[in-house]
């Protein structure tokens, strides 16, 4: 899960810094200047925003992100792996700069990673792309993996409920959420506003603002008048089909690891040995120190390092 409005105190995530842009590692501003190009496509009848990177023809990653996130979590992460792979992201409909839906389903949102397998030319090399899923993410990649394993080559689940098969749900004030979200006449408020789900009060700053900015939508109000707004539907959970989140028949077909982060709400215990009995070919099970459930705003180099030592073991 990703992010929300929370309260505009200094002490939250971003308040100290009163919308301006927190310092940053030098890495981060190379990644982050390597600019993607950015296009949409479209899926059942809504346009699904696309990030790349990479020379077509390499072998395909695609990076897809949690809920109410968007691309630009994977963008000062997917440049990492650019020389390398031609690297793609989309933001799900109903997040990011995608189209909302009147209904959401795990199916579709697999039919909208293949989509941009095709679009983004993910396997011109000749091999099937890798995907790469953090928390919500994992569950349309799971489907894919049991009902389309001929279009991918594996899958590699960073912090993912999925791995856990989603049996508790979404927290019930996501569920039955039913307000609009609050427009802020400034970014700066908007900014202060921003928090991670599950909560924490790690990570790096200059990350998370990089992640906020891309969170929020500028519009004209009325008459005349500007202001802030979350880009991601604030009913997703309302109209998202959350009996099929995880289904028991599935049994993934490609090889699959997963990473998790030590200090992880989602898993305070590790990962639990059914867990990976489940599933037929678990290549690697890697825990991240020093790490929540945002593993790249908390440890971003260790986990390109560790999803690079994966995507090795998953040949």
């Amino acid at each position: 899960m990703s992010n929300g409005p929370g309260d505009t105190s200094t002490d939250t995530l971003l308040g100290a810094f009163k919308g301006q842009r927190p310092p940053a590692e030098p890495w981060f501003t190379d990644a982050i200047a390597n600019a993607p190009e950015r296009s949409r496509f479209a899926v059942e009848g809504a346009q699904i925003e696309l990030l790349t990177w990479g020379q077509r023809g390499k072998p395909g990653l695609l990076f897809l992100h949690g809920n109410a996130a968007h691309a630009d979590w994977w963008s000062f992460i997917a440049p990492l792996f650019a020389e390398d792979y031609r690297c793609a992201a989309i933001s799900w409909s109903g997040m990011g700069g995608s189209d909302w839906r009147e209904e959401y389903r795990i199916p579709l949102f697999a039919g909208e990673a293949l989509s941009a397998i095709e679009v983004a030319c993910l396997a011109e090399s000749g091999e099937p792309p890798v995907i790469v899923a953090h928390s919500f993410g994992g569950f349309p990649s799971l489907y894919i993996a049991s009902e389309h394993p001929e279009a991918i080559g594996g899958a590699i689940l960073i912090d993912s409920a999925s791995a856990t098969h989603g049996k508790k749900g979404p927290p019930p004030k996501l569920v039955n959420r039913s307000r609009d979200h609050r427009v802020y006449p400034e970014l700066a408020e908007a900014l202060t506003r921003f928090r991670f789900m599950p909560e924490q009060a790690s990570g790096d700053r200059a990350i998370i603002d990089w992640i906020a900015r891309g969170s929020l939508k500028h519009f004209e109000q009325k008459e005349g008048a500007t202001g802030w707004s979350w880009r991601f539907d604030p009913r997703f959970w309302q109209k998202f089909d959350r009996n099929a989140i995880m289904s028991d028949d599935l049994s993934p077909k490609v090889p699959l690891g997963i990473i998790y982060g030590a200090d992880s709400a989602l898993f305070p215990k590790g990962v639990d040995q059914d867990v990976i009995d489940g599933y037929p070919d678990c290549r690697f099970v890697t825990e991240i120190a020093d790490a929540h459930h945002h593993i790249m705003a908390d440890q971003p180099l260790v986990l390109v390092e560790e999803i690079r030592k994966g995507l090795e073991k998953l040949r």
